[in-house]
């Protein structure tokens, strides 16, 4: 029972450890959550779904439309009338003929009047200009996608570049350490040698000196530390504890460019559908002249109520009463209009020929900029290569020079436990074995930075390869 109690407490003592070592974000975690938190990519969707309700605003045009419109107040109208002398012949022996004078007269209508009305029209060709600016659309939104892909390639940059900063800082960390067991081991031996006499207190503070140097080196390593975790938490979101918990290595990447085409890259493929949108928008403009048709049904009503009409004069020379009628209403209903209406700009002002050189120019400097984008990006991508060849070569530099410096200081600490160099020396040598392994570690780190502005130069970066 007692083991068992032992056994648990153990478990318990190390259960924190294994939960925390379960939790440290790897690469993909963090790309994930820096992508998710992006401002410029989440701006980047939005942009994208205007173009998306400019999309659905297109398709509703040919929606049927339904507009009920109604009115009523007071109404006071005159109307003034000149009839001309009429001569009617004469029919023997029925009718003896007769003139009818010129007659004027004015006819006033006051009082409450009515309407109300509905009307329903659906478009029914729009001179084919919808179908090519929905073709624009499309192609302006596979351009917005694919700049989104380039901001997605800026965020795996930028934090892939945090991680291995933060690989190259643990790296660091391991060199240093190993120096402080050196430094410990050789101050032993230094403090041995100045018992016996066998130094000067001068060399032995020499020691004392590089041990306080390393330390130094300690704390700075330390605030390299924070600074990364905050980068990383403001590119992604996580938490600083959890953050902290990584521990990456750092190791070089190997890759080869097996097509070498630019035109694969986001700017081109954004520009290349931009040039298509702009075709599109020139065969839309083009349909100025399009006669347009759409089908109109209405139902109206309208209505007079305590209305009062009357004449300045007579009705009629030979009815000798003016006009005094107050209907109680009149009413007008249904008044029922169904029929296709169409519009026909023969000439609309030569505003829709500079709508169409407009978008002639929108194409040509979207073509310019496509050609001067594929010269940077091919002289980038040559650029990149180099960059990534001389870092590959700097890697077995590097380590050949470290090598060299591990050599050196085992020699240079053998000489030293046997009295025939100084303490200076011995640090000289320990000196120069950290800054080759940093070397090395910085050269690894220089590679891999290298080959991830190699990938993007051809649009092949992937994370699974970092």
């Amino acid at each position: 029972m007692n083991t068992f109690k032992n056994n648990f407490s153990k478990i318990l003592v190390f259960l924190p450890l294994i939960f925390s070592a379960q939790t440290a974000p790897d690469l993909q975690e963090l790309i994930n959550a820096g992508l998710a938190k992006n401002h410029l990519l989440e701006q980047q969707k939005l942009e994208t779904k205007y173009t998306e309700l400019d999309q659905e605003k297109l398709k509703d045009i040919f929606l049927p439309k339904l507009e009920i419109s109604g009115k009523f107040g007071y109404m006071n109208t005159t109307a003034h009338l000149t009839s001309p002398e009429i001569s009617i012949p004469k029919v023997p022996p029925v009718f003896p003929g007769m003139t009818v004078p010129e007659n004027k007269n004015s006819y006033n209508v006051s009082g409450f009047s009515g309407s109300a009305k509905a009307e329903a029209s659906v478009l029914l060709y729009s001179g084919g200009k919808v179908k090519y600016l929905n073709q624009a659309l499309n192609e302006k939104k596979l351009s917005e996608t694919a700049l989104m892909q380039k901001t997605i390639d800026e965020v795996i940059t930028e934090i892939s570049k945090a991680y291995d900063q933060f690989a190259l800082v643990h790296e660091s960390k391991k060199v240093l350490d190993e120096s402080k067991k050196r430094l410990d081991i050789n101050k032993k031996t230094a403090d041995k040698a100045l018992g016996y006499g066998l130094i000067t207190p001068y060399d032995h503070k020499k020691i004392e000196l590089a041990q306080a140097n390393l330390d130094s080196k300690m704390v700075e390593y330390e605030g390299k530390k924070e600074l990364l975790i905050t980068q990383l938490q403001i590119l992604t979101g996580l938490e600083r504890e959890k953050i902290a918990q990584i521990n990456p290595e750092l190791v070089p990447i190997q890759y080869e460019v097996l097509n070498k085409n630019v035109e694969n890259r986001a700017e081109i493929q954004a520009l290349e559908h931009g040039i298509k949108a702009s075709e599109f928008k020139m065969k839309a403009e083009n349909q100025w002249w399009q006669p347009k048709v759409q089908a109109v049904s209405s139902l109206s009503y309208f209505g007079l109520y305590d209305n009062l009409i009357t004449s300045s004069e007579n009705i009629a020379p030979f009815i000798p009463k003016k006009l005094n009628w107050a209907p109680k209403d009149i009413n007008i209903l249904p008044m029922f209009q169904i029929g296709i209406g169409f519009k026909w700009e023969i000439f609309d002002g030569k505003e829709g020929k500079s709508a169409v050189e407009k978008a002639k120019i929108d194409k040509e400097i979207l073509q310019s900029k496509k050609s001067d984008a594929i010269d940077k990006l091919a002289l980038n991508l040559a650029n990149n290569q180099t960059n990534y060849d001389i870092a590959n070569s700097q890697i077995a530099t590097k380590a050949k020079a470290r090598q060299i410096a591990k050599l050196a200081l085992t020699q240079a600490e053998k000489e030293f436990r046997y009295g025939t160099i100084k303490s200076s020396q011995l640090i000289e040598a320990e000196n120069d074995l950290e800054t080759a392994e940093l070397d090395y570690q910085t050269a690894v780190f220089n590679q891999r930075r290298s080959a991830v502005e190699l990938m993007k130069s051809t649009q092949n970066l992937h994370i699974d390869e970092l």
